[in-house]
């Protein structure tokens, strides 16, 4: 244990480890709640964290593992408990009274000193109280909506980093405000994540007259904007994007940052006002992230797997799709394979490797290998078995269109990797195009799991708290509706 003294505030720190995130903690007689060190040293973009701060992927070791589990099982029942903040409440009260004897040129005035306290002093209890209240009253005047107290109550719950669950109709996206605002305030670059362009259109240009007379800038992502206009909206202060434009735009720059970059280079890079690789990325880094919808998109779609692929050689290879396709035409089931539609698996039984053998025996090449035999099997088993026309795919202009299962809309400039694509083009009769080489790929697990600080809210979390708080370390804390329900249960 260490005792450290803050110079800033002229207060007393007390450091420890944290066996749960094997990081430095700070609790202080000023701070409103324990936050990691290196977080704040690296929360936005600078001298310590290099322009583009981020967590590494760490892979929890099997002890670790076996504590999130419980530790996730624990929150699922924790979850399931109300918060109430009263303490908290009666400050954000105090401090409202006064903001609303103000002017608005006053209100301005309180809002640029308040900003520079919160850049210097960070968000102590006081200064989280004030910058709610004047959300709370620039809301009122600008909106005309004032935040209710179990969203003053939500919105801080994601400002300590954790997933709140807030029923339908209690206003999520007003309560996001809160805790963007004041991230932003602190001069934390923020990305508000939906789960799709109208949500992310909507939200941004219902909210953007709150945030501009709070002196922020906001931006949003939509599919169809160029890397120079993406560039400028990641450089707002505030940026509203959907969850996939979001991760590909990260992959984009991860080309181009390169992986073996470490953190250290990146940071004496900024140092030296290296600006090359600075100028061609579109983000700021992974510094801090509201997700709505967080079940959905950090547990429902987590596997998804997101990858940027270019165009290779496919004329050695249209043979062996074939052969594979046809190879596959001649096992039965469930004999040879089975097909589980609910796991969107196919496994080769024991039978069916033997058969599979004994009928490529003639060909050579790839089909001599066991490993590779049986991956062109599967994949062709697949595209034969698990993948639907009209349902997964269309076939538009002789050519594969896949259809995305979340929003049904087709994705035309995508496809299936590892000879899938081509195999189900012979399938269905048409010209095999190209095969796609993996340049680069990551889930939405390990993506989320990359940034600094990240929270979410939803109206259905303590169903996945265990899930939020085992993969991401994720908290779930309820808040109440701001009125009692009236539903009963009949029994």
């Amino acid at each position: 244990m260490i005792f450290c003294w803050d110079a800033g505030s002229g207060s007393g720190l007390i450091t420890g480890t944290c066996r749960w995130d094997s990081k430095p903690i700070v609790r202080c007689d000023n701070c409103f709640y324990g936050f990691i060190m290196s977080d704040r040293m690296i929360l936005r973009p600078g001298l310590l964290g290099g322009f583009y701060p981020e967590r590494s992927d760490e892979t929890l070791s099997t002890p670790d593992r076996i504590m999130a589990t419980a530790y996730g099982r624990i929150q699922q029942l924790a979850a399931r408990r109300p918060v109430s903040k009263r303490l908290f409440l009666r400050r954000v009260r105090r401090e409202g009274r006064t903001l609303q004897t103000l002017s608005n040129d006053e209100l301005i005035a309180a809002r640029v000193a308040l900003g520079e306290d919160l850049r210097v002093r960070g968000l102590g209890r006081r200064n989280t109280a004030r910058a709610f209240a004047l959300v709370r009253e620039v809301s009122g005047r600008i909106l005309g909506m004032r935040h209710f107290d179990v969203q003053l109550v939500g919105g801080l719950i994601m400002l300590q980093g954790k997933v709140v669950e807030m029923a339908t109709g209690e206003g999520k996206t007003l309560t996001a405000t809160l805790t963007a605002a004041v991230m932003a305030l602190s001069g934390v670059p923020v990305h508000v994540v939906t789960v799709n362009d109208f949500l992310a259109a909507r939200d941004a240009e219902w909210m953007t007259p709150l945030f501009e007379f709070l002196g922020l800038s906001v931006g949003v992502i939509l599919e169809d904007m160029d890397v120079d206009a993406r560039r400028m909206a990641y450089a707002c202060d505030i940026t509203y994007c959907t969850n996939k434009q979001l991760a590909f735009d990260y992959l984009k720059d991860r080309l181009i940052l390169e992986a073996e970059t470490r953190p250290l280079h990146m940071a004496l890079e900024g140092l030296l006002h290296e600006r090359s690789r600075r100028e061609q990325v579109m983000m700021r880094g992974l510094c801090f992230a509201i997700v709505d919808e967080a079940d959905s998109v950090l547990v429902d779609e987590a596997r998804t797997p997101l990858i940027i692929a270019q165009k290779g050689d496919t004329s050695e290879m249209e043979a062996i799709y074939r052969q594979a396709i046809n190879t596959a035409r001649s096992m039965q089931s469930p004999r040879d394979f089975t097909v589980s539609e609910r796991d969107f698996r196919i496994d080769i039984t024991d039978l069916g490797k033997a058969q599979l053998r004994r009928s490529t025996q003639q060909l050579g090449g790839v089909w001599a290998t066991e490993s590779h035999r049986e991956e062109l099997a599967k994949q062709a088993l697949s595209a034969l078995w698990l993948y639907k026309r009209d349902k997964h795919y269309l076939v538009q202009d002789e050519s594969i269109q896949i259809v995305d299962e979340y929003t049904g809309r087709v994705m035309a400039d995508r496809s299936w990797e590892r000879g899938l694509h081509q195999m189900i083009e012979v399938k269905e009769g048409v010209n095999i195009s190209m095969r796609q080489e993996t340049l680069i790929r990551i889930s939405y697990q390990k993506f989320f799991r990359r940034y600094i600080r990240l929270s979410g809210m939803s109206g259905t979390a303590q169903e996945v708290a265990g899930e939020l708080s085992a993969v991401y370390r994720l908290r779930t804390r309820r808040v109440p509706t701001n009125k009692r329900s009236r539903r009963w249960n009949k029994g």
